[in-house]
């Protein structure tokens, strides 16, 4: 089931996944657009629950703490946890007693609102940090055709570890690559003010390979080997996700620091775009 969706990752994203060298801080810069054409986007220039129209609230998981042991309850149109402030969206997590958890935050996802096969996917947004904190901006397959998770892919755009502040990781997870085998590739990019600024996170999706960005520095590229939906299952449609897990088997490996909350990742806009 789907619910595995990051199980066990522990040491092998620390030991596999190696750190770029690139140094990034302070900068918010947009990606080049130039040949790219504007699909769908939020901009979050209202106030309130997010858009409707445009996310959905995932919470089939909670009982399962999502395959990772996740401590966090994810709650459905409750403000403290997703609000929009005519800006910004804030997704945040508490420290609180909730239907029986002992922390609350939200998941929100734009399946059958907002599916792309191939194209830029760009966010720009500050983490949610603290130990024990584990926001992610990510993707995964909307019809699962090649079979459930990891059979049919994922996508993570972004995430960070609240133990580890100056790192953000960008990965994908296929039947022949993830990290159940300890096979997963990706990177870790250092980053050491991403708890602090806004950056863009981006990918540009092409049928032979997907380029991953932190503004407009270039960070990691995953090819298409050309050996079939096993280790390239790219070639269906995905939506997008915005998280902040707490605790986990990869978030949690050091504990959760009760004293951080409420802690959010804040998000100023997401933008889709196709190819000219």
């Amino acid at each position: 089931m789907w619910y595995n969706l990051k199980r066990i990752r522990l040491l092998a994203m620390v030991s596999i996944i190696p750190v770029s060298l690139v140094i990034l801080m302070g900068s918010c810069h947009q990606g080049d657009t130039t040949d790219w054409k504007l699909v769908w986007s939020e901009e979050f220039d209202y106030e309130g629950l997010p858009d409707q129209a445009k996310w959905n609230y995932d919470t089939v998981g909670n009982a399962y703490g999502w395959g990772n042991r996740e401590l966090q309850f994810y709650t459905t149109e409750r403000d403290s946890n997703a609000f929009v402030d005519g800006k910004y969206l804030h997704i945040t997590a508490h420290n609180e007693h909730f239907k029986g958890f002992n922390y609350t935050s939200a998941r929100l996802t734009t399946k059958e609102k907002g599916d792309w096969l191939y194209g830029r996917v760009e966010v720009k947004a500050k983490v949610a940090g603290g130990r024990g904190i584990w926001p992610a901006i990510w993707m995964l397959p909307t019809d699962w055709e090649y079979g459930g998770w990891p059979q049919s892919g994922e996508i993570d755009i972004m995430e960070h570890v609240g133990y580890d502040p100056d790192s953000i990781f960008t990965t994908v997870h296929t039947e022949a690559f993830n990290h159940n085998l300890n096979t997963q590739v990706g990177l870790g990019t250092y980053v050491p003010d991403c708890e602090d600024s806004f950056y863009v996170y981006a990918i540009e999706w092409e049928e032979d390979r997907i380029d991953f960005f932190i503004d407009d520095n270039l960070v990691f590229t995953f090819n298409n080997s050309g050996n079939g939906p096993d280790e390239w299952p790219f070639d269906k449609r995905f939506h997008l996700i915005l998280n902040v897990a707490v605790g986990g088997n990869w978030g949690g490996l050091h504990g959760v620091d009760d004293t951080i909350f409420p802690t959010s990742m804040v998000v100023d806009y997401v933008r889709v775009y196709e190819r000219k």
